[in-house]
């Protein structure tokens, strides 16, 4: 089962996506967090941030609608205090970080450079206050900037990405110049619900992300798109994945490893389920490999192409 991110080798392709399994060992009780691939945390700034008003989630038809707005105790405060924590659980750990400047992204960086990371997963889909409030993601230079200051860190970066934008491998190649080693695709995509009876919206920051199984088939396109585009950039995808047969599709379509999301809010154990899942499809269908996995859907597209 085991994988390779880039230069980051993990024991399987499974891990928990940014800000859905809190920021240290919260979800201990329910599984071994050292049986999976990584545990990644919820975003981290250089100073304490409360958030957005309630409500923050809202159930949809296929998923969840959230504007949390990145709330967290501060890069600090979580390395003295979360940290150690986690660490003892001997997971290997991805911490996740965001920023309002360029700098704030490289004072996060710095705060995280020998704290023991497997990697820095650095979240540009937030506002840029240097840039008029556009999304970091939205603008290749802006996304440049953010991740090159992440180096800082020390460690491999992940750049996770919005599908937000009319072209996401101008956004990926402005990422990957900028230094990230490997791209988390995706992130939420933008939604919206009215309560019928208020005409209100039901988050209370308005608008929000929406995740969960309604964005799958986006995740799948754009972990493709930009695999087919930047060929072995490594890619970690996310969206919609509750299933090992999920896990397969987004490692088929290009990316070299999975998160688990919004499916831990119904089940917390849903990344060792879909590890376990994960596990039972490879022997079924004979494959001996995890790793084989991923981009299968362009060798056979390849193929197809060649008989033609």
């Amino acid at each position: 089962m085991a994988v390779r991110v880039g230069s980051v080798e993990l024991p399987n392709p499974v891990m928990t996506a940014s800000g859905t399994a809190g920021y240290s060992t919260e979800l201990g009780s329910y599984m071994d967090l050292a049986s999976l691939g990584a545990i990644v945390t919820k975003s981290l700034s250089p100073f304490a941030w409360a958030g957005n008003p309630a409500p923050r989630v809202v159930g949809s038809a296929a998923g969840m609608l959230n504007a949390v707005g990145l709330q967290n105790p501060g890069v600090s405060e979580w390395v003295d205090h979360e940290l150690p924590r986690l660490a003892r659980t001997g997971a290997r750990v991805v911490a996740s970080i965001w920023g309002r400047t360029v700098a704030d992204y490289a004072t996060a960086a710095a705060a995280l450079a020998g704290a023991g990371l497997t990697a820095l997963e650095v979240n540009v889909s937030c506002p840029n206050l240097e840039g008029r409030g556009q999304m970091f993601a939205c603008d290749p230079s802006a996304t440049a900037d953010a991740v090159s200051a992440s180096t800082a860190a020390g460690v491999p970066v992940w750049a996770k990405l919005t599908p937000n934008v009319t072209d996401l491998v101008e956004i990926a190649e402005a990422a990957v110049s900028g230094g990230a080693e490997s791209l988390t695709l995706i992130n939420t995509v933008f939604g919206m619900s009215i309560d019928p009876a208020t005409a209100q919206p039901t988050l209370g920051n308005g608008g929000g992300g929406l995740s969960g199984p309604a964005i799958r088939p986006v995740a799948v396109r754009a972990i493709y798109d930009v695999r087919a585009a930047l060929g072995g950039v490594p890619i970690v995808g996310v969206g919609g994945v509750a299933k090992g047969e999920h896990a397969v599709e987004l490692m088929a379509a290009g990316a070299s490893a999975v998160q688990v999301g919004t499916a831990s809010f119904w089940d917390p154990r849903a990344p060792r389920s879909v590890l376990n899942e994960l596990r039972r499809w490879c022997e079924r269908h004979g494959v001996r490999s995890a790793a084989s996995l991923e981009g299968r859907a362009h060798r056979t597209a390849t193929d197809t192409r060649e008989i033609m």
